[in-house]
């Protein structure tokens, strides 16, 4: 890593127009004033040229979507020209994300595209109701005071700001194995981010980490078959297509190297090109002690060990699925509803539902909506046939880099994980043989590199839920946008390395 590049932070506060640092931290003082107070700011005026110039580039991005599929189905041309002007949009504006997917979403309603039932039927999908049972649980967790108690335990080691930031990488790559769905793992490192960034002493520090977690959340989640619903769905296609089964001893040996390295090359990002040599030299001790001191002393307490014993148990519900056929997001319900039963669990009904991003949720419900009718008109099957079909031709290789390569960059067609698999696998699975690839291998690859899905907020939810976190700086969409950047190009080799050295060891060969 090159560690003379400027800092993301302070470069992307120049060159974009994200919310600034002031629109989420209290206003400091100035020095040596005569009274010791502020002055309230002025607020900042919007500046016109820009607004128009943005709405310009969006128009743009709209027209060309309109020109590239001329001659597709009027369904598939709406839902391009008004995927286009949201991407644009979502990542120019100053429009909050949520308004931005609700008009999306609205004007494919009103433009007969996608029926006014799907809309409303996105707020009661699974992923929503598991990000409401998995916050409720988190912050029953988080009022029993494990949460502060394992932070002490992740910080306590630490001697530096570069271990600080691995070992909580580690941290959040071992529960991979544990907790099925990134959204829900999300959800229960959100109290232990609250924890740490409270500690952190400068914004730039907080704004890191909170890229780091969303970042390892989702690339460690290649680790396990169960680390995501779209790996099920892939060793489901290869198998029916291939007859390779993927068990999961195969598929830990195939992932653990990928996600791991991949996690922990995030970190180094973050070290490197987030962070100033200030920030990476900033002494660790006071923010272990700030840690240890928001901790419980001594032995644990009956409502830590309820509340660490309720955690066990959704875990384990999770991971017997296949016994009880209860899905993820019913375990979190009856995990939630526990955390706040009277007599039991160790928070209020009320509070456990203030700490639920209800905001985030329809956020995610619209871009739910949207993804279904990409999906449901066939413009993904139809984008990815055009992208992918002429790769036939290529060499292996450099059929295998553009597979890797677009499947990493789909999820800005495709929000969801799941739905990135069940329309790209197929299609490597048909695209593969032509150009001498191993199908297996092509739709493995495929798998994890569509893993990889943090350039807007919108791209997962893990992203969507790290980035407004009350009383932490968190990253604006500028400097998401330019860390994906970075790391895109490691990502993607990684998985290329794999494919083409590792995973032959195992049985699945590139050709």
């Amino acid at each position: 890593m090159n560690t003379s590049t400027r800092p993301i932070a302070e470069a992307s506060d120049a060159a974009t127009s994200e919310r600034s640092s002031a629109d989420r931290e209290p206003v400091q003082p100035p020095m040596g004033g005569p009274t010791g107070t502020t002055a309230p700011a002025p607020r900042r005026r919007r500046p016109a040229g820009r607004t128009v110039v943005v709405a310009l580039v969006v128009l743009a991005a709209a027209v060309a979507a309109a020109l590239a599929t001329s001659s597709w189905p009027v369904p598939q041309q709406v839902v391009c020209v008004v995927f286009a002007a949201a991407t644009a949009t979502w990542m120019l504006s100053r429009l909050d994300d949520t308004l931005v997917a609700l008009l999306a979403a609205l004007a494919l309603v009103v433009a007969g595209v996608m029926p006014s039932a799907d809309l409303f039927a996105s707020l009661g999908d699974s992923t929503v109701w598991l990000l409401i049972g998995a916050c409720m649980l988190a912050a029953g967790l988080a009022a029993s005071g494990i949460v502060e108690r394992l932070a002490a335990r992740l910080v306590g080691g630490a001697r530096s700001v570069r271990g600080l930031a691995h070992r909580t990488t580690l941290a959040l790559c071992m529960t991979a194995f544990a907790v099925p769905a990134t959204s829900g793992r999300a959800a229960l490192a959100l109290p232990l981010f609250r924890v740490l960034g409270a500690a952190l002493p400068t914004p730039t520090l907080q704004r890191g980490f909170s890229l780091l977690f969303p970042a390892v959340v989702l690339l460690s989640a290649f680790a396990s078959i169960l680390g995501a619903g779209a790996h099920v769905i892939a060793a489901e296609l290869i198998h029916a297509a291939t007859g390779v089964r993927i068990s999961f001893l195969l598929w830990l040996a195939c992932g653990v190297p990928v996600a791991f390295v991949t996690a922990h090359i995030a970190a180094e990002v973050v070290l490197s090109v987030v962070f100033s040599r200030a920030d990476r030299r900033a002494d660790v001790a006071p923010i272990v002690r700030a840690v240890a001191a928001a901790s419980p002393r001594g032995r644990m307490t009956a409502g830590e060990w309820r509340a660490l014993g309720l955690l066990l148990a959704v875990v384990a519900g999770w991971l017997t699925e296949p016994f009880h056929s209860l899905p993820p997001a019913v375990v979190a319900l009856i995990g939630a509803v526990v955390a706040v039963a009277p007599g039991i669990g160790v928070a209020t009904p009320q509070a456990a539902l203030a700490q639920v991003p209800w905001s985030l949720l329809l956020f995610l419900a619209a871009t739910l909506a949207i993804g279904s009718a990409v999906i449901e008109t066939g413009t993904a099957d139809a984008l990815a046939d055009v992208l992918l079909t002429p790769l036939a031709a290529a060499a292996p290789v450099v059929a295998l880099l553009a597979i890797i390569a677009f499947s990493a960059f789909a999820h800005l067609l495709i929000q969801s994980r799941s739905a990135r698999s069940s329309v790209l696998v197929p299609i490597v699975l048909a695209v593969a043989p032509a150009a001498g690839l191993d199908p297996a291998s092509a739709a493995l690859a495929s798998t994890a590199a569509a893993g990889f899905c943090l350039t807007l907020t919108s791209s997962a939810k893990p992203v969507a839920m790290f980035s407004d976190v009350d009383g932490v700086a968190t990253f604006s969409r500028g400097q998401l946008a330019a860390f994906s950047l970075v790391l895109a190009p490691y990502v993607i080799g990684a998985v290329l390395v794999a494919a083409v050295f590792w995973w032959p060891l195992l049985g699945i060969p590139v050709t």
